[in-house]
C-alpha cells in the first residue's frame, strides 16, 4: 500500500469557530474545555486532528488542553502545533502543567521544569496536585518578566 504524506496546517482558530474544537474534544471523550479568554490553535488534515488552548496569565500564557486524535499520534502533530505556538507567542513565557510521563516530550520542545509560577498558576497547581501528580514546566521568553513569582 502506497501511503501519501499527510498535509497538516496549523492555525489559530477564530473565536466564532471554537465550537469545532469543543466538538473535537467531545468526539475523543475528553473533558478538555476552552475557557472564554483562551486562544485556540488547531492542526487540520483537513479536519481538526489536534488542538491546544493558550490563556493569558501574568505577562505570558498558560498552555492547556493539548489533544491529538489517536490515529495522528506519534506522527509529530503535537510537536508541530507546539512549535507553531512557540513561534507565534515568541517574547512571552508559556507555562504548562503535565503528567510526569510527558516531561521528556516537552523538554525536547525546550520547556523546562520550574519551581516558580505566576501567583494564579501557583494557586491552581496547588489545588490540582491534591488529586493528581503534575509537573510545572516553562518555556522562557526572550525577556522574561512576570509579576511576583511564587515558589512551588
Amino acid at each position: 500500500m502506497d501511503q501519501q504524506p499527510r498535509q497538516f496546517s496549523v492555525q489559530p482558530l477564530p473565536e466564532n469557530q471554537h465550537t469545532l474544537l469543543r466538538k473535537f474534544y467531545r468526539s475523543h471523550s475528553s473533558s478538555m474545555r476552552i475557557t472564554q479568554q483562551a486562544e485556540a490553535w488547531v492542526v487540520r488534515a483537513p479536519s481538526i486532528v489536534a488542538g491546544v488552548c493558550l490563556s493569558p496569565v501574568a505577562d505570558g500564557y498558560w498552555l492547556t488542553s493539548l489533544l491529538t486524535a489517536d490515529k495522528y499520534r506519534q506522527q509529530g502533530v503535537a510537536r508541530l502545533l507546539i512549535q507553531q505556538v512557540q513561534t507565534a507567542y515568541q517574547g512571552a513565557p508559556i507555562w504548562l502543567f503535565c503528567h510526569p510521563d510527558l516531561i521528556n516530550f516537552y523538554s525536547k520542545l525546550d520547556f523546562e521544569q520550574t519551581q516558580f509560577l505566576p501567583e494564579s498558576l501557583h494557586d491552581r497547581l496547588t489545588r490540582y496536585q491534591q488529586h493528581k501528580t503534575l509537573i510545572a514546566m516553562h518555556y522562557p521568553a526572550t525577556n522574561l518578566s512576570f509579576s511576583k513569582p511564587y515558589p512551588i
